[in-house]
């Protein structure tokens, strides 16, 4: 275990909290832009986060989603249960284990997680192109960082 003030010349507590504070301010204050901008009642966050894993992941086992997703099978049962009432995505059995519910997004599904997508940068843009050039470059060279940082996080 690292001690409270972290490895020698290394991040801090606070640092750290700090850090992932404002990553969580950045999707919240995101979310909420982009909610606030679209026509189309947004779907609760765990419903886009699943819709966004079965996109990325065509064919996905509700088992393997509440694993990536960090959340209980049955919790992802009832998230798929209203994504398939509102015709976002399809459910077929898998042919080895016919207990076993394959899941794939449907066409009304993908145009709304395009839509949000286009939405979701064109903000981005406007608000970045109103930032400095240092700021910009500042952020630009972070995402390799907070990538590294989220692929390590992950391993834990």
């Amino acid at each position: 275990m690292v001690a409270a003030g972290g490895p020698a010349g290394g991040a801090s507590r606070a640092e750290a909290a700090e850090l992932l504070a404002t990553i969580s301010a950045v999707r919240r204050t995101t979310r909420r832009a982009v909610r606030h901008a679209w026509a189309t009642k947004p779907l609760p966050t765990a419903q886009s986060e699943l819709l966004r894993l079965i996109a990325s992941r065509p064919g996905i086992c509700v088992a393997d989603a509440a694993h990536e997703l960090r959340l209980a099978p049955n919790t992802v049962s009832t998230l798929v249960g209203r994504l398939a009432e509102q015709d976002l995505l399809h459910r077929e059995r898998s042919l080895p284990d016919s207990r076993s519910v394959r899941l794939t997004i449907t066409d009304k599904a993908r145009r709304r997680l395009e839509e949000w997508r286009d939405l979701r940068a064109e903000l981005a843009s406007e608000v970045l192109a109103e930032m400095t050039e240092d700021d910009r470059r500042a952020l630009a060279g972070a995402i390799p960082a907070l990538i590294r940082l989220a692929e390590r996080m992950e391993q834990r």
